[in-house]
């Protein structure tokens, strides 16, 4: 069973940086797409960025210019960077891994918190 493991969630002031960390426990498929979705309460998932195995990047528009997302194909593993973080930044994030046949694995989710 493959596996998908965050870290770096916690707790930053307004303004302040996070940067978040996913590895892949098994390497039984090839990796089409790498992507951060988030979750705040009481609304819906919605992705924040994704990268392809090609390095074709997308962002929401709420993060564009401040947050940036990174992959290594090799290391199966996906970063991102998350600078000038607004409280309205604050959800669950989750990574997600899809396959080139569409098959879809999700991360735990680790929780950012941005407050004063």
């Amino acid at each position: 069973q493959v596996q998908l493991v965050e870290s770096g969630g916690g707790l930053v002031q307004p303004g302040g940086s996070l940067r978040l960390s996913c590895a892949r426990s098994r390497n039984i498929f090839t990796v089409n797409t790498m992507g951060w979705y988030r979750q705040a309460p009481g609304k819906q998932r919605e992705l924040v960025a994704q990268i392809t195995r090609g390095g074709s990047t997308n962002y929401a528009d709420s993060v564009k210019g401040r947050f940036t997302i990174s992959g290594d194909n090799a290391k199966n593993t996906v970063w991102l960077q998350m600078n000038s973080l607004k409280p309205e930044d604050t959800a669950v994030y989750y990574c997600n891994f899809v396959s080139f046949i569409g098959t879809e694995y999700w991360g735990q989710g680790t929780q950012v918190t941005v407050s004063s």
